[in-house]
């Protein structure tokens, strides 16, 4: 196996070009998992830990952008106050190792349904950067993944970093393991309110073949709020909106869990993301 260390931007692109069998890697998290039980033996490795933009973040027009090698622990040090739900997905991600050295790259990377960081990048809007020697795209999260750990990344494309629109939204996220932490998701699911601009974002995680939107319990949402008033939910709406979460996923059984304890999971986690998102809304304002 060939190891490949470029110290430039320019130079691990021009490497994935020449080499695009290569498998990034920078936190690990997944890759070694995969090669430690020789579930994967890739030709090379291309270690992007010495590439500096691969780690910094900024303002690009109304878009935040995180580069592909921001950690969890920076998100949630850094950046929680200007993406709320993806730092509370952050917070269940592995052990404080595994959040020191994963990163939201590499869970778009790996594209995995269960991937903690996806149902908020889903909820709130993101954007996926990509690159190569031939150019740079960005196309929505949503429109990234085409099946379970597979995605629209070309052989010679890096992930560069992904893009959130900068609103003072209300997010939420909540997941279901077999414990709190250092767990695999049963199912999770975000939710953003962007009461600017009456809009509704849901993710759903483990509980499909790719993660997922509820496009329509999303529209629903959006046309029921009393946004203006701010008044309490009423029960009916509440259920209405999970019954709505359930309708989009397509969970299996497995090791997990069954199809069935998803569906029922799904329907409470998106009550009560709801519920607290709301209550936040009432209590600030929009």
């Amino acid at each position: 196996m060939d190891f490949l260390s470029p110290t430039s931007w320019a130079e691990a692109l021009a490497a994935k070009a020449a080499y695009p069998e290569a498998v990034p890697i920078a936190g690990g998290t997944d890759v070694m998992v995969e090669l430690n039980f020789d579930r994967r033996r890739p030709p090379a490795l291309l270690d992007l830990t010495r590439i500096g933009e691969l780690v910094e973040w900024g303002t690009d027009g109304g878009l935040l952008r995180v580069g592909a090698g921001v950690t969890y622990r920076r998100i949630i040090a850094e950046l929680g106050d200007r993406m709320p739900g993806l730092a509370m997905a952050a917070r269940t991600v592995g052990s404080p190792q595994i959040r020191n050295r994963g990163t939201v790259g590499g869970n778009l990377g790996s594209a995995s349904p269960a991937g903690d960081a996806l149902p908020p990048l889903l909820a709130a809007g993101g954007l996926v950067e990509l690159a190569s020697v031939r150019g740079v795209r960005r196309l929505p999260v949503a429109e990234f993944f085409t099946g379970p750990k597979r995605s629209v990344r070309a052989p010679d494309e890096l992930i560069a970093a992904f893009l959130l629109p900068m609103e003072r939204g209300r997010h939420q996220f909540a997941k279901i393991g077999t414990r709190n932490a250092m767990v695999i998701a049963v199912c999770s699911f975000a939710l953003a309110l962007r009461p600017a601009t009456g809009e509704v974002g849901t993710g759903i995680g483990s509980a499909g073949p790719t993660p997922l939107r509820a496009v329509d319990a999303e529209r629903f949402l959006a046309g029921e709020l009393p946004w203006q008033t701010g008044a309490g939910l009423p029960d009916p709406l509440i259920r209405r909106f999970g019954e709505l979460v359930v309708a989009a996923a397509a969970p299996i059984d497995d090791v997990r869990g069954s199809a069935a304890y998803r569906r029922h999971a799904l329907s409470v986690l998106a009550r009560r993301t709801l519920v607290w998102a709301w209550e936040e809304y009432r209590r600030e304002g929009p």
